[in-house]
């Protein structure tokens, strides 16, 4: 059995909203339908039936989608779900003297962050269909509170050069990397320092995450770690 790791937990602060855009409010959904194969749902959905309430669900219905391996022909979350269990039961019919372990999927999203201009959401995908281990991601997807339009890098930092410069020290604390004789491209494979694929909000600041394998070893797992608000005044667009 594989052990999803927490994803990031924080104490939700919610600002009051002078906007006339009534702001989004979050209720926890879960999956609880019985499959063949082992199966498990439980994410954040946007209540009500708003443009930005539906724009929110759709952006985080579209992650979970384009995370797992399924064909070029987008579809809703349930059919996906039930699709993973068929191939499963196709799976075990074919290859009945298999001794393969039963396929799992298990998908969590939390909200980490929300605020008058910004909703911050981690989405946690694990899918396993035999082999030495399965596919485990955590992406981050940061959204304008007011619309739902996701944002992107850009959107959030308003210096590139100069946050890529603190991620990199911040980079170097986490692994103790001032007096080390290990080298940083070590890590990246042959390649200087890279930002992450993954970066988010929390209470406490942005959040910078490594999925497995995009540093280091796949023993390596996950690499995170928080650059504080307060050392983002001159770089941060959006809070």
């Amino acid at each position: 059995m594989k052990h999803i790791p927490s994803i990031l937990v924080f104490i939700l602060a919610l600002t009051s909203c002078t906007s006339d855009i009534k702001p989004a409010t979050f209720k926890t959904i879960s999956v609880n339908e019985v499959f063949d194969a082992q199966i498990t749902a439980t994410y954040s959905k946007a209540e009500g039936d708003s443009e930005l309430s539906n724009t929110i669900n759709t952006n985080v219905e579209n992650v979970i989608i384009e995370t797992l391996s399924t064909p070029e022909n987008k579809i809703d979350l349930k059919t996906l779900i039930q699709d993973f269990n068929t191939e499963y039961l196709k799976f075990k019919k074919n290859f009945s003297e298999e001794s393969e372990p039963v396929w799992e999927l298990d998908i969590e999203s939390e909200l980490t962050y929300q605020s008058e201009s910004v909703i911050s959401i981690a989405i946690s995908i694990y899918e396993f269909k035999g082999g030495a281990h399965g596919n485990d991601q955590i992406k981050f997807l940061n959204l304008d509170a007011k619309t739902g339009r996701v944002l992107d890098l850009n959107d959030i930092i308003e210096n590139k050069e100069e946050f890529k410069t603190l991620a990199k020290s911040h980079f170097k604390k986490t692994f103790e990397l001032e007096n080390s004789t290990v080298n940083m491209e070590d890590f990246f494979f042959g390649e200087p320092f890279q930002l992450p694929e993954n970066i988010g909000y929390s209470d406490e600041g942005l959040v910078l995450l490594y999925n497995v394998y995009e540093v280091a070893t796949y023993d390596q797992g996950y690499i995170e770690f928080v650059i504080p608000f307060e050392e983002l005044d001159s770089i941060l667009r959006i809070l």
